[in-house]
């Protein structure tokens, strides 16, 4: 008799439609053990970057983690897949050596319009949601969180920005968010923002942006910045998205 393997089924993938972007867009969905077996409601956690060759596995195997041992809830996990990140992810620049390098960049609001008006609803019609939300990404991904958070921060009850891209044009999002903060309903929110030994172009903004939220942010907006000194652009994600689950999905206390 030959020794045969079996196949090992992580989650699901889909290719959503997509009339934002005029075909379908991939979307792939882990569900924490014993879903299938419950009729419960679950939080979700969108991740930005989530190809199957991107980030998914790495988060949702965290989310794994939290449940087996039993420190963080149990959550669904929706990795949605970046095709084009420059595009996708950056806001707008008028930086003429950004257009030449990047020259599709810019298009966020279009991505969010993707994210709001088809991922959200496509997985609220299947999926047992709670209504509970957050959306996570790390460095350009975590600039397209922190925009997100500033502009339209009713998308979403949480943010959590690694290492985000605020270096890009100039800065220019860092030093307007006072005047977003400023236009904020006060509806609870949470931003969570981290960032490693990245150098100056990276700190500088960070600096401004925290700043801002000291200043300008609302009582019902909890938010932290936390300094990760041992780590680098390489190396931060992993150890900071561990420490946002247990912050955003700890288990009650008894």
């Amino acid at each position: 008799m030959g020794i045969r393997a079996t196949p090992i089924f992580i989650g699901s993938s889909w290719a959503v439609p997509s009339n934002v972007y005029g075909g379908s867009r991939e979307v792939n969905v882990w569900l924490p053990p014993g879903y299938a077996n419950s009729d419960r409601t679950y939080p979700v956690l969108y991740v930005l970057d989530g190809g199957q060759d991107q980030d998914f596995h790495h988060i949702s195997g965290i989310a794994q983690l939290g449940t087996i041992v039993g420190t963080t809830r149990d959550v669904i996990v929706v990795g949605v897949a970046s095709v084009d990140r420059r595009n996708e992810l950056a806001l707008p620049t008028d930086n003429a050596e950004l257009i030449a390098r990047y020259p599709t960049q810019g298009q966020s609001e279009r991505f969010r319009r993707f994210l709001a008006d088809e991922v959200k609803p496509f997985i609220n019609a299947r999926y047992r949601a709670s209504g509970e939300t957050a959306l996570m990404g790390e460095s350009l991904a975590g600039l397209f969180v922190v925009e997100t958070f500033l502009k339209e921060p009713q998308m979403f009850d949480a943010y959590v920005a690694v290492s985000p891209s605020l270096w890009w044009d100039g800065g220019q999002l860092a030093r307007q968010a006072g005047a977003h903060l400023r236009d904020h309903s006060g509806a609870p929110r949470t931003l969570i923002l981290t960032l490693g030994d990245e150098g100056e172009t990276m700190q500088a903004p960070m600096d401004v942006l925290v700043a801002n939220l000291r200043q300008y942010a609302l009582p019902n907006e909890r938010w932290s910045f936390t300094p990760r000194p041992t780590e680098t652009h390489a190396t931060i994600y992993h150890g900071a998205a561990l420490d946002a689950f247990r912050r955003l999905y700890a288990v009650p206390a008894p």
